[in-house]
């Protein structure tokens, strides 16, 4: 029998696939690094002109180029959002909009031996070919604002399960894709999202056709790699009725001294009985401001599964939300975020119920150091129509030190008197008793700081395999050096 992953499980595959090729001080020089590559459009000024080129280079019907430039309109329209973090450092006059690679660079394969040296060469240190034989059903990569590479297992493209670069699927699959296009985040949904509307490019498009289950995962890893760059990369995902999906994406980008913008989209669509796991590991540079909208919206009797792990940015503002607008619909979510130094993660998650006899879970860990500042933001909504809802949801943060702060601001509205909502939160700091407790028997402090925050993850760490939670362990130890002094 197959195994089935749990969510735990699943966040500890996304890590070990991420980090077991490299030692932690190799895996942070190559994320840090940038490619060396030559660009025949690059694009750096936000001006109509700019988007008609976007949408002419992606040769893309009428409808698309009509829908970015009703999104321009709208961003111009609309201001910076002037609360929770600051944002005013962050100048769009200064962002790479769209970068191109030069005509004899082979921006999008099919194989992997078609993708050039130097880039073949990153991925094969990051993991991605191990990976792709190992675990994955299919796997994809983006540089900049191109796709690169991206392919499907055989058996699954039988089957009629689409795996394409997003720019591809608006004219191959035009139809399907119009169908469900922004339609869950509208482009008047808020500034980042005009702003997405307008100047979108590469991504992903998974289409898992009713009653075929994909037991193996799709990955995706994105590359920002230049300097004051931008990514904008469009995920759509729809999962039809009794069908079953699993897509992993990683994030990165190299670090530079100036900021640089991610502000992607992620669509999933939830048929009923249908079954939809989405993870991801965002680690950009610490440069980066991170501003991404997630939504999925669940039929009836549908489940969807969301894990999400946030180590990188100066900034991140993120909260992908559930919505379960039909009967039995179910979600379960993870969330691990670490803030270090100069770093602000504002991070949550929402949930909408809707339908009858819906359920949610949400546990969400944070910790702050050497300063940093993590922020849990979430909702939980109950509407009229929502008899008999179910919604628990924990939030523990760890402060590991005196200049570093850690804040719940959630949000409960419940509208139907059958609900049951519990939220519990918890926050605290590293016991000095135990960290001196461990080095008296003779451990560092840097393994000591780790096994303590090991124990703070405990709860998640002793459901994972041996070999997953050995990796995240790692990860851990990486995140902490030097974290107390």
């Amino acid at each position: 029998m197959r195994k089935t992953y749990t969510v735990h499980e699943t966040l500890a595959c996304i890590f070990f696939i991420f980090f077991r090729c490299l030692s932690m001080s190799d895996l942070q020089k190559e994320l840090n690094s940038a490619s060396n590559i030559e660009y025949e459009l690059f694009l750096n000024e936000l001006t109509e002109e700019t988007i008609r080129k976007i949408s002419a280079d992606q040769n893309e019907p009428q409808w698309m180029l009509d829908h970015r430039l009703a999104s321009f309109a709208i961003f111009k329209s609309k201001k910076l959002p002037n609360r929770w973090p600051d944002l005013s450092k962050l100048d769009f006059g200064k962002i790479v909009w769209y970068a191109k690679p030069k005509k004899d660079w082979p921006w999008y394969a099919r194989d992997r031996n078609d993708v050039p040296a130097d880039l073949k060469e990153k991925f094969e240190k990051l993991g991605i070919p191990q990976a792709e034989r190992e675990y994955l059903a299919g796997a994809g990569g983006q540089m900049d604002s191109n796709t690169v590479y991206h392919k499907l297992k055989e058996q699954r493209e039988q089957k009629g399960v689409i795996f394409e670069d997003m720019a591809e699927a608006v004219t191959k699959h035009e139809a399907l894709v119009r169908r469900y296009f922004m339609k869950l985040v509208p482009n008047h949904d808020h500034l980042f999202a005009a702003l997405h509307g307008a100047v979108w490019s590469g991504g992903t498009f998974i289409y898992v056709p009713k009653g075929i289950k994909m037991t193996q995962p799709l990955q995706a890893y994105f590359r920002m790699n230049t300097y004051g760059g931008g990514q904008f990369e469009h995920t759509l995902i729809v999962v039809e009725d009794d069908a079953q999906a699993d897509y992993i994406e990683w994030c990165s980008a190299p670090k530079f001294d100036t900021p640089s913008l991610h502000a992607g989209m992620v669509e999933v669509y939830v048929g009923k009985n249908a079954k939809m796991k989405y993870s991801s590991v965002e680690n950009w540079s610490f440069n980066t401001y991170n501003l991404n909208t997630k939504r999925a919206l669940v039929d009836d009797d549908g489940y969807m599964e969301w894990v999400g792990g946030n180590m990188g940015s100066c900034t991140t503002m993120l909260y992908p939300c559930t919505i379960l607008k039909w009967e039995r619909s179910k979600t379960d979510i993870l969330g691990v975020a670490v803030a270090g130094q100069n770093q602000v993660q504002d991070v949550g998650w929402k949930v909408i119920h809707i339908g009858k006899h819906t359920s949610s879970k949400i546990v969400s860990k944070s910790i702050a150091k050497d300063g940093g500042s993590a922020i849990y933001r979430g909702l939980v909504q109950i509407m009229p129509s929502a008899e008999n809802a179910h919604n628990a949801t924990e939030c523990d943060a760890l402060l590991m030190d005196d200049l570093s702060t850690s804040s719940a601001v959630p949000s409960i509205d419940v509208q139907n008197d059958t609900a049951v909502v519990a939220h519990e939160a918890s926050a605290g700091k590293i016991d000095e008793k135990q960290l001196f407790y461990l080095m008296s028997r003779g451990i560092d402090e840097d393994k000591a700081l780790s096994m303590i925050v090991n124990g703070f993850f405990s709860s998640i760490v002793k459901k994972l395999p041996l070999e997953y939670a050995s990796e995240v362990n790692k990860l851990i130890e990486m995140e902490m050096e030097g974290s107390v002094g």
